[in-house]
């Protein structure tokens, strides 16, 4: 079966791409020559993942699914969420992102956090809504080289590592869109 992957993102495009089995054929935006940038200007992150399917199905034609991810951090009452990636201004950058949260949650106590991937799929005239939650918390200073965005600086729940110090499978097994992905798989293995 053939997906569209609503993102221009290449990590999370191979992210999701090691995560789904060889029945489904994941294409890029690249793939269906979508070079125009979805502008993301919903409030939430089901409506960001929601805007850029319901583009692709409307101004392509294919069965597509996107997603938003956002960090909610507890001691900035849920900040930057929505707008993780552009937290630190235009144009989006993860390092000044981090030393952003860093500086913010400097003189604070309390650095639980959790990452929530919403992801919108848009199949056979219907659509479907799929969360992952991986709580954590934020650690003091970058740690890994490996991933990506707040990747070095989020430590989740019941390990020692940051998610860069992590390998892409294990990261998988565990991550927000990791749990997310896996629950459009099972949705897609059992219906279609």
């Amino acid at each position: 079966m053939k997906l569209v992957f609503a993102t221009n993102n290449l990590n999370k495009l191979k992210e999701v791409q090691q995560m789904l089995s060889s029945s489904f054929e994941i294409l890029s935006l690249k793939d269906i020559n979508c070079f125009e940038e979805v502008e993301e200007t919903e409030t939430t992150l089901e409506g960001n993942a929601k805007l850029k399917a319901n583009y692709i199905t409307t101004n392509f034609g294919y069965s597509c699914f996107a997603d938003d991810t956002g960090l909610e951090v507890d001691a900035l009452d849920g900040k930057p969420g929505v707008y993780s990636a552009r937290f630190a201004g235009e144009p989006r950058d993860a390092e000044r992102n981090m030393q952003k949260l860093l500086t913010e949650l400097k003189d604070k106590s309390n650095r639980k956090a959790q990452f929530r991937t919403a992801i919108c799929l848009n199949i056979n005239d219907e659509q479907f809504l799929f969360e992952g939650i991986c709580k954590g918390e934020i650690i003091t200073e970058k740690k890994g080289e490996k991933g990506f965005g707040y990747d070095p600086i989020f430590k989740p729940e019941g390990f020692s590592t940051s998610f860069a110090e992590m390998s892409a499978e294990e990261k998988n097994k565990i991550s927000h869109r990791g749990l997310a992905i896996q629950k459009l798989v099972t949705f897609l293995k059992s219906n279609y």
